[in-house]
């Protein structure tokens, strides 16, 4: 089953199965691509919980989403996903910094970064938060421009 709701960043469509969330989908939206959706359905209480709670993200009163998440990937991509998910609210991380906590060498920076980019749920498994080395704006799934303003949404509200 799947809703959509309304953000800053554009229409955001989010996608649960069996009760947690498996994808959030940026505008517009990849149809056809193997996922299975389902029927909207707009009142199923885990995506009116998932749209409330990216509604007080994006108002800046919620830094820490509480869903019950199930994203689909690989073992590596679960153990990267992971480690996004150890981002706090305003800070980032370096795609190196990610391959070190994983116990990797910075040669592994490119296969975090293609994790990264697989990730179904982002802002809620914050994906954004994740920059180059040198602290330059890398690629972003749902593009640069999106990466950017939640990137700014959190430093903004960070600092009051």
């Amino acid at each position: 089953m799947w809703t959509e709701t309304p953000s800053p960043i554009g229409p955001l469509r989010i996608v649960e199965h069996r009760g947690a969330i498996t994808a959030i989908e940026f505008s517009p939206w990849a149809e056809g691509d193997g996922r299975p959706r389902g029927a909207r359905q707009d009142d199923l209480p885990v995506l009116v919980e998932a749209v409330r709670q990216l509604a007080a993200y994006f108002d800046g009163t919620l830094t820490d989403f509480d869903l019950p998440l199930a994203p689909q990937g690989s073992d590596f991509q679960q153990r990267v996903w992971e480690q996004l998910r150890g981002i706090g609210y305003g800070e980032t991380a370096s795609y190196g910094a990610i391959a070190h906590r994983l116990g990797m060498t910075n040669a592994a920076s490119r296969a975090v970064g293609l994790a990264n980019g697989r990730n179904p749920i982002p802002i809620v498994i914050p994906c954004h938060r994740v920059i180059g080395a040198n602290g330059t704006l890398t690629g972003y799934a749902g593009g640069l421009e999106r990466k950017q303003l939640l990137l700014d949404l959190e430093r903004t509200d960070a600092l009051f």
